[in-house]
């Protein structure tokens, strides 16, 4: 069977579109994100997408804090801590500093506080 080719390829007119709602509705369209970007933007938003990381993040959105104060206030082992913060390092979420031989963590700048807040303040709208 043939292959159909799309309007560009033949140099044809697009297909008609809505025309009631066209002028509306195209003000208001954005252009499709890139196929790499939308990777990299799913991989993120995978990434946040575990409750103990969440947790993670609404821990340091007060203040920086260590593994052990962490694991302290979810109850779960430091390592459990260690291997989520891991993740939410690897994805620019957080980052830390050694001072000795304790390490703190903190939300990496404030694009992820106000990601944060953003989606706190819309899941508690009624």
């Amino acid at each position: 069977m043939p292959k159909s080719s799309s309007p560009k390829e033949k140099n044809e007119t697009p297909p008609p579109v809505c025309e009631e709602h066209h002028e509306q509705s195209q003000s208001r369209t954005g252009q499709p994100l890139e196929v790499d970007d939308s990777q990299r933007m799913a991989e993120f938003f995978g990434v946040l997408a575990d409750p103990t990381r969440l947790q993670l993040i609404s821990l340091l959105s007060g203040a920086e804090s260590c593994v052990c104060d962490l694991a302290v206030n979810l109850s779960v082992s430091e390592s459990a801590v260690s291997h989520q913060l891991r993740a939410l390092r690897n994805a620019r979420l957080v980052r830390y500093r050694k001072q000795g031989r304790q390490v703190f963590y903190r939300l990496h700048d404030h694009h992820i506080f106000d990601l944060y807040e953003t989606v706190r303040e819309h899941l508690a709208e009624s």
